[in-house]
């Protein structure tokens, strides 16, 4: 029996997590009462009790957990953008490599992937790393997420009664090309500058679809929409959560919240020879967020990854 605790688990991902736990009988969560929950010295206990712990806080907060660490047996699963680009911290996509899967299971401290960030890594980082595309590629992505993605003061605005009539709409944001992903994109995928990133708010809960453009005169190796797409179902054969949608099976209309409540993502290449579209669909509280938390435990604790996963 493994001991687990989610330090933050009154927030959107931390409850995912516990649901997702809360029905296995092969984890003991370890919970705070209401009253400790914010207690330092009662959390530190818990920190360093657990095999595993997660942490689901604001950034200032999962540094802090971290510090409160002092036993050598305890590892952390870090849900926050704190680390994600951290010196000792194996970034938790473990499809991109057999190498980065076996220092996830070996672990002591895992980030877990941002949402629209798996998205892009999963269609940039085997691209870059073959060569198809290089370092300094002008890459441009467009993101649709449901609202779950911007937390609780985000859910509760759109589920308001009286929510302003702009929330109908499709919504644009980090307009300034600031976005808290963007780094970790970078790192990841090797890249020499950060791509052009438009990330849109939509008026449904969950699900994410990230597209990424590619023009074929631009690309190191000219691949066209058939060979690559031959290419991604080869990179990620093995794989069990990441799907090559076949060009027979891709659809008229590509809905975000298709695989919602699942740990899948999918990938389509479409288009042309010469201008190539790709996406990524996935569900952002699932492989976005809490089941990819989920997967990143099981590994680190020996078990199959895909344990109590859908």
């Amino acid at each position: 029996m493994h001991n687990i605790f989610i330090d933050g688990k009154e927030g959107t991902t931390g409850l995912q997590i516990y649901d997702r736990l809360s029905v296995r009988n092969d984890v003991k969560i370890i919970s705070l009462s209401e009253e400790l929950r914010k207690d330092a010295d009662a959390r530190r206990e818990c920190l360093n009790k657990a095999d595993i712990s997660f942490l689901c806080l604001p950034d200032a907060a999962a540094k802090e957990a971290v510090e409160m660490v002092d036993s050598p047996a305890a590892r952390i699963i870090d849900a926050s953008t704190a680390h994600r680009t951290s010196d000792g911290w194996i970034y938790g996509l473990p499809e991109i490599s057999a190498e980065r899967r076996a220092q996830i299971a070996s672990a002591k401290r895992v980030a877990n992937p941002g949402c629209y960030a798996t998205g892009f890594i999963t269609l940039v980082a085997p691209l870059v790393n073959a060569g198809i595309v290089g370092a300094d590629y002008p890459f441009v992505c467009h993101a649709l997420s449901g609202y779950s993605g911007a937390g609780k003061k985000g859910i509760a605005q759109y589920e308001s009664g009286e929510r302003s009539a702009e929330l109908d709409s499709p919504r644009h944001y980090a307009l300034g090309q600031h976005h808290k992903h963007l780094p970790e994109m970078v790192q990841q995928c090797g890249l020499s500058s950060a791509p052009v990133f438009s990330p849109i708010i939509c008026d449904y809960y969950a699900g994410m679809c990230v597209c990424l453009p590619l023009h074929k005169s631009l690309m190191t190796k000219k691949y066209g929409v058939n060979a690559l797409r031959e290419y991604f179902a080869e990179y990620y054969v093995r794989q069990n959560y990441i799907k090559i949608v076949k060009e027979s099976d891709i659809p008229d209309y590509l809905a975000s919240n298709r695989i919602v409540g699942t740990n899948e993502l999918e990938i389509y290449v479409c288009g042309s020879d010469d201008k190539i579209t790709l996406f990524s669909v996935f569900d952002n509280l699932g492989k976005g967020a809490s089941g990819a938390a989920v997967q990143n435990m099981n590994i680190m604790l020996g078990l199959d990854e895909t344990t109590f996963l859908s």
